[in-house]
C-alpha cells in the first residue's frame, strides 16, 4: 500500500494551494505578525473575497465567495509552519478572517472589535500566525452573517509525525443553502427578529420556552423551520435542532442531483476529513456500505470508533478511515429536524448513481455523538487542579429572538476574566431547550471525559465542565456556532487579566 504524501490531496474539485514556501521573512505593512521560526516553512496565499456567480451544480447563485469556487481554496501546512495570509476585501462590506480551531496568536483571529478593525471594501490585510496543531480546520469571516453565503474553506496542518496509512485522503465540506435563492441570510435574520413578539430588543433573558408559539407556518415565522425530528424524534439534540428552512443542502459546494465524485478502487483505504460550516443545520452523516473509523475530532486523536453514522454540529470536525467496496456508493448527509438531503458520491467500480433522495440503511442506526468518544492518552490535558470555575449558561428564547450568555446579549453580559497560566473550568449549562454548538476561540477544552475539542454540541438542557488551560493570553470570543444565534447575541468575552 503506498502512503499518500502529506502535501497531496484528492478532494473532489478542491485544487491544492499554490503556495510559495519561503525563508522567514519580516511581516508584512498592515498585519497580525507572527515570529519567525528557525527551519520552519512560511506559507503564502492571497484570498481576494468577492461577490461571484457559482453553479451548484445546475443551480447558479449570486453569493460572496473566496475566489469563484465553494468551498474556497483549500490551504494546507505542517504544524509549527508560519502562515501569511493576505485577504483582499472586494465585498461590498466590511469583513475579516477567523481560523476556526487554531491556537495561533490572539491579534491573527479576525474576531472584529476584539482583535482586530474590520478589512474595509477595497482594502487589504495580512493574517501572519503560526499554526502550532496538526488537524482539521477552517476557516471563514466573523462578521455578522457572510459564513451563510460561499465564503468558508478547508484549512488542513499536517502531522508530520503521522504514518498516513491510507491511499487517498478526501475532504467533506457539509452546508446549508439559501443565499442567491430569493432570500439572503440578512432577511432571515431580520424576518426572525421582527416577526417575534417585540424584535430584537436587548431584555432580560431566560430559558428557552416554545410552548407559546404557532409552529404551524414556517413562512409566518421568517423562515423558521420547526419541523418534527427524522427518525421519530428520537435525536439527542431534541425537536428543535435549527431556526432556519434551507432549500438547499450541499457536499463541497454541490447539491444533491450532481454531486461531487471521488474516484478510487476497491479495497483502498480512505481519510475522510468532514466538517460542518453550515449556519443553522446540524448533520447525521453516513457512507452507504460502510462503516467508517473516527479517529481525530476538532483535530486531536481519539480512541478509533467504528459506527454506521455520525451526527456533526456547526464547526465540528471529525477525520474517519474507511476501506471501500467495489461499486458506487453515497455519502449522504442529512439535517436533523429539516426536509432534503446533501450527497457526494464515491465510486470504486461501475454502477449506476442512486437517486438524490437516497437513504442508505446506515443512516437509519443510532448516530455516534462526538462526545462519547473517548481521547486518546496523547491528546490528554496535564491533569492540574482548577483554580477557577466560571459559570457560563447559554441562555435565550424565540419570542423576542435573543440569545445570550448568563441572562444577557454580547455587549451587556460581563467578560470571563482569567489569568494566564490557570487551569479555567468552564461550567456550560445550556438553559434553553435548542442544541448549541460552543466554539472558544484560541484554546480548546478537555470534556470531563478528557475529549479535547474546541466546538462542541450541548443538547437542551445539558451541562458539561469543560477545562482548559490559560496559556493563550488575549481577548477572546466564546459563542454559539449557530450563526443566527450568536448574531442574536450568543457570544461572550473570554478575557486574560493584565
Amino acid at each position: 500500500m503506498n502512503q499518500v504524501s502529506r502535501r497531496r490531496m484528492l478532494t473532489g474539485g478542491f485544487g491544492l494551494l499554490g503556495a510559495g514556501v519561503l525563508a522567514g521573512g519580516a511581516p508584512a505593512a498592515g498585519s497580525s505578525a507572527a515570529p519567525s521560526l528557525p527551519g520552519r516553512a512560511l506559507v503564502e496565499k492571497t484570498l481576494v473575497a468577492q461577490p461571484a456567480t457559482l453553479d451548484l451544480g445546475g443551480l447558479q447563485v449570486d453569493t460572496w465567495a473566496y475566489g469563484d469556487t465553494v468551498p474556497g481554496p483549500l490551504i494546507r501546512a505542517t504544524a509549527g509552519d508560519r502562515l501569511r495570509i493576505t485577504v483582499d476585501n472586494q465585498l461590498p462590506a466590511e469583513t475579516t478572517v477567523h481560523w476556526h480551531g487554531i491556537a495561533l496568536e490572539a491579534a491573527a483571529d479576525g474576531v472584529p472589535g476584539l482583535t482586530q478593525d474590520p478589512i474595509a471594501t477595497g482594502s487589504t490585510y495580512t493574517y501572519d500566525f503560526t499554526a502550532p496543531d496538526p488537524g482539521t480546520y477552517f476557516y471563514h469571516p466573523h462578521v455578522g452573517l457572510q459564513l451563510d453565503r460561499a465564503l468558508y474553506a478547508p484549512l488542513i496542518i499536517d502531522d508530520p509525525k503521522e504514518p498516513g496509512c491510507y491511499d487517498h485522503e478526501w475532504v467533506l465540506v457539509l452546508d446549508d443553502w439559501l443565499d442567491g435563492t430569493g432570500r439572503t441570510p440578512e432577511d432571515v435574520l431580520q424576518a426572525l427578529t421582527s416577526s417575534s413578539g417585540n424584535g430584537a430588543g436587548h431584555g432580560g433573558m431566560t430559558g428557552m420556552d416554545h410552548g407559546d408559539m404557532d409552529m404551524s407556518s414556517p413562512e409566518a415565522m421568517g423562515g423558521m423551520d420547526h419541523a418534527p425530528m427524522k427518525g421519530g424524534g428520537d435525536s439527542p439534540y431534541g425537536e428543535d435542532a435549527g431556526d432556519v428552512t434551507y432549500p438547499h443542502y450541499l457536499v463541497n459546494g454541490k447539491v444533491p442531483e450532481a454531486p461531487d465524485v471521488l474516484a478510487a478502487k476497491p479495497g483502498d483505504r480512505v481519510r475522510l476529513r468532514i466538517i460542518n460550516a453550515a449556519a443553522d443545520t446540524i448533520f447525521t452523516v453516513a457512507l452507504g456500505g460502510h462503516r467508517m473509523e473516527v479517529t481525530h475530532t476538532d483535530g486531536f486523536p481519539v480512541k478509533p470508533q467504528e459506527t454506521d453514522a455520525l451526527a456533526i454540529g456547526m464547526g465540528e470536525r471529525y477525520d474517519a478511515i474507511v476501506t471501500l467496496a467495489d461499486g458506487v456508493f453515497p455519502f449522504v448527509t442529512a439535517p436533523m429536524g429539516k426536509d432534503g438531503q446533501a450527497m457526494a458520491l464515491i465510486r470504486t467500480g461501475s454502477g449506476a448513481a442512486p437517486a438524490p433522495t437516497v437513504t442508505p440503511k446506515e443512516l437509519r442506526c443510532p448516530a455516534l455523538i462526538g462526545a462519547e468518544l473517548e481521547p486518546a492518552d496523547s491528546a490528554r490535558l496535564e491533569t492540574r487542579d482548577v483554580e477557577v470555575a466560571l459559570p457560563m449558561a447559554l441562555t435565550g428564547q424565540m419570542d423576542p429572538y435573543q440569545w445570550g450568555f448568563n441572562g444577557a446579549p454580547y455587549g451587556k453580559n460581563d467578560p470571563l476574566m482569567i489569568r494566564e497560566g490557570q487551569r479555567v473550568q468552564l461550567d456550560a449549562a445550556n438553559q434553553t431547550m435548542m442544541a448549541h454548538p460552543l466554539h472558544v476561540h484560541g484554546h480548546t477544552f478537555a470534556l470531563p471525559n478528557g475529549l479535547r475539542k474546541d466546538t462542541v454540541m450541548l443538547a437542551p438542557m445539558q451541562s458539561l465542565a469543560l477545562q482548559l488551560q490559560a496559556d493563550n493570553p488575549g481577548d477572546w470570543m466564546v459563542h454559539c456556532h449557530n450563526l443566527y444565534h450568536g448574531e442574536a447575541g450568543m457570544m461572550i468575552e473570554m478575557r486574560y487579566r493584565r
